[in-house]
């Protein structure tokens, strides 16, 4: 904005329009004259001000303080008690230091819009989506493209969405919208005007250089329009994380709405499955063998829903269940034969202690959803990641990606994983 004021040319979308979206107010403002939904937030600079706003929209709320970029010292809070323990973290909550308080969503699909625009119309653009739901940073997230499992009617309406907020900040160059999904109500969390980690990603799957096209609007420079059959790729790309938990002792390695990877890897396959695969195999999981077992606790009641058909794949595919008591026992309700093992804290001598069973490396991968936030919850879960972690034992703790990693190595075997070059998918 300093440049812009001393009439500093600068190139691609107008300082005022970077602005009217960094800025959480006048963009939030920008939505709502647009008629544009958005999740609830406010900025508040009191306890007994956020208590009344939690009490509108209701738990869980997503909170942080408002001088912090991309994600750092955020937290999701679900009830009182961990609302106000948050708060005094996150410093005095003074005028000086407000906070952001927002409605967190849960069980909602995150979906990125890729796109470079001329003059406020978009030229190209990118549909793709998390395999886990929202809460996940979306540097941490598994991010396929084309999106699978998302609405026609959705895709629509992020299109039309996004096209307005084109015209309105007049976009000229490269622009990214994060939206959250669910029964096909779409609401807009934020929009960045510049390219985004994404944008290698679908440059790379679709072999249209989304950069370099920005880079040309930006310059006035003569680009190639994209035709609408560019657009219709036949293979499936996939984004995995990269992740340093076994170099960061004693850290819990469960994700939430911070990052923590420290990279990522893009990989193609024909179908899901594939890429899903490739990508797991190239982040350095490795795929189960039968000759050990898979260790399962998966939480709460929805994340043990979640995971039941992935089970059942695993049984029918002859693999060995284990599973903490709860999990064991929703499994076998469910005709799942699994054996309970028991948790961290209880008959730590015996055989079927699932520590001594890690240290042992009886198991090949180990899936933990965190349930809820007791201290015996945490403490028994924490062991349980930590010790997968420092036996280097593949570990996965959320619900939505330990299915679809699952269901991938069930579905396919190793060995039939193509190699291809990236040249040849055409």
């Amino acid at each position: 904005m300093k440049l812009h004021r001393q009439a500093v040319p600068i190139l691609g979308t107008s300082p005022l329009s970077i602005d009217r979206a960094e800025n959480r107010h006048k963009f939030s403002a920008m939505l709502d004259t647009l008629g544009i939904d958005q999740p609830a937030w406010q900025e508040l600079t009191s306890l007994d001000d956020v208590k009344d706003f939690v009490e509108k929209v209701g738990y869980p709320v997503l909170v942080r303080p408002s001088y912090v970029l991309s994600g750092a010292a955020m937290n999701v809070c679900y009830d009182e008690k961990e609302l106000e323990e948050f708060l005094q973290m996150a410093a005095e909550v003074s005028k000086e230091y407000p906070v952001v308080v927002s409605q967190f969503l849960q069980d909602a699909k995150e979906i990125e819009f890729d796109a470079v625009a001329q003059n406020g119309e978009v030229v190209e653009y990118t549909i793709s989506e998390h395999v886990e739901f929202a809460g996940v940073h979306s540097g941490d997230a598994t991010l396929v493209f084309p999106a699978q499992k998302i609405y026609f009617e959705t895709a629509r309406r992020i299109k039309k969405v996004s096209r307005r907020i084109t015209k309105e900040l007049n976009i000229s160059g490269p622009f990214n919208i994060q939206f959250l999904a669910r029964n096909n109500e779409v609401k807009v969390i934020e929009c960045n005007l510049r390219a985004s980690r994404s944008f290698p990603f679908v440059s790379k799957i679709l072999k249209r250089n989304f950069i370099e096209t920005a880079t040309r609007i930006m310059l006035d420079a003569p680009y190639t329009q994209p035709d609408k059959s560019a657009f219709e790729v036949e293979w499936i790309g996939v984004k995995a994380s990269q992740f340093s938990f076994s170099r960061l002792h004693k850290v819990d390695p469960v994700l939430g709405v911070d990052m923590s990877s420290t990279g990522e890897v893009g990989c193609l396959g024909d179908d899901f499955s594939e890429a899903v695969l490739n990508s797991m195999i190239a982040t350095g999981f490795r795929i189960p063998s039968k000759e050990k077992g898979i260790m399962l606790s998966s939480g709460a009641t929805k994340s043990k829903v979640d995971l039941l058909d992935s089970s059942r794949m695993l049984a029918e595919k002859g693999y060995k269940i284990y599973a903490i008591a709860g999990t064991a026992r929703f499994l076998q309700d469910n005709g799942v034969n699994a054996e309970a093992v028991y948790w961290p804290d209880e008959n730590d001598q015996a055989e079927n202690n699932v520590m001594k069973m890690i240290a042992d490396h009886r198991f090949d991968l180990i899936v933990n959803i965190p349930k809820n936030h007791t201290k015996r919850e945490l403490t028994n879960g924490y062991r349980i990641r930590r010790g997968a972690i420092d036996h280097n034992i593949p570990l996965i703790t959320n619900a939505r990606l330990a299915s679809a990693f699952i269901e991938s190595f069930c579905e396919m075997d190793v060995e039939d994983i193509q190699i291809k070059s990236w040249q040849e998918y055409k």
